[in-house]
């Protein structure tokens, strides 16, 4: 079973028990064309992980990632998350991801030479969430 599938499971099994949450971006006839997961990061205060973040290869180019980042930012605030961090690959597949992260206003924290394998290293994005203005009446 692939690493998303189980998440997915765990999710769907246990709610706002599991570890991750999800969102999922749907068109208006309600096919998804991506996904997001994302859980607090254990042991801190505030500061959560994007574990998942796809859009389907067809639906690129159409601000759905930017949407899926944005709405993960917003639930991240309101679980009083300050942090967010994502993890990704430095190879050349992955660069659209790490563009990505970086339009939306992530920064390279650290770098682990050889990670996941020899010449492929493993980037840690962060980004500072800003508390959400409470509305003035």
């Amino acid at each position: 079973m692939s690493t998303v599938e189980e998440l997915w499971n765990d999710y769907l099994t246990n709610g706002e028990a599991s570890d991750y949450d999800f969102l999922v971006y749907r068109n208006d006839d309600g096919t998804a064309l991506g996904f997001a997961c994302f859980g607090h990061h254990s042991l801190t205060q505030g500061t959560y992980d994007m574990y998942w973040i796809a859009v389907d290869p067809a639906a690129r180019g159409r601000g759905i990632g930017r949407a899926l980042i944005a709405r993960v930012e917003d639930e991240v605030r309101k679980l009083g998350g300050r942090l967010l961090i994502v993890e990704t690959s430095q190879t050349d597949s992955y660069a659209p991801a790490r563009a990505l992260y970086g339009s939306c206003g992530y920064h390279i924290e650290a770098r682990i030479r050889d990670f996941y394998a020899p010449n492929d290293d493993l980037i840690i994005f962060a980004k500072s969430l800003e508390p959400t203005p409470v509305p003035r009446s």
